[in-house]
């Protein structure tokens, strides 16, 4: 099919050219090996313009999340708002990704991308859940106190009731947590 490669050997990217819109591959460790000794260490530094969808809504729902949660990571309580997202349950691009306080949860950086990509998980009974491979792998601090240890965890929420965030929304995001 057009523009679908299926490498069937090594294969790596040595050179490119985006203005005549091609590139080099070498086909072989040889070839590669060869390429690295030639010496050229420095990578050129190139720009491009272009243009992007703004999400306009996007500081609001950050300023408000992070008043109702005090500046402070639902999960592990950091404050300092600096390490802080704003990360939406139910995602902005989704037709069900409102960007209101109850679809927002104040998060580390590392628990905004650990939710993200499914590792970790918040049910709608608030408490925190680490992918079951998580558990049981053995790496350094980060992973034993940065997410290990926030297993079973309850959310910090916030006091207003009204800020809660939506069960539904966790309910139907932990879902997708699970599978």
């Amino acid at each position: 099919m057009p523009n679908v490669y299926v490498p069937i050997f090594p294969a790596f990217v040595i050179d490119e050219d985006f203005s005549a819109r091609y590139f080099v591959i070498a086909t072989g460790e040889a070839e590669w090996r060869a390429y690295q000794s030639s010496g050229s260490t420095e990578i050129e530094k190139r720009y491009v313009q272009q243009v992007v969808n703004r999400r306009v809504h996007q500081p609001v729902f950050r300023a408000r999340v992070m008043v109702a949660y005090a500046k402070t990571c639902a999960v592990c309580r950091l404050k300092h708002p600096e390490l802080l997202d704003a990360a939406h349950i139910v995602g902005d691009a989704d037709a069900d990704g409102v960007a209101s306080v109850t679809n927002g949860l104040a998060l580390c950086k590392i628990h905004h991308a650990a939710y993200d990509q499914d590792l970790l998980g918040i049910s709608g009974d608030y408490k925190v859940h680490i992918n079951g491979d998580l558990l049981v792998e053995v790496d350094g601090p980060m992973l034993k106190h940065g997410l290990q240890e926030m297993h079973g965890m309850e959310l910090a929420l916030p006091r207003k009731m009204a800020d809660l965030p939506s069960r539904e929304r966790l309910d139907l995001r932990f879902e997708a947590f699970r599978s």
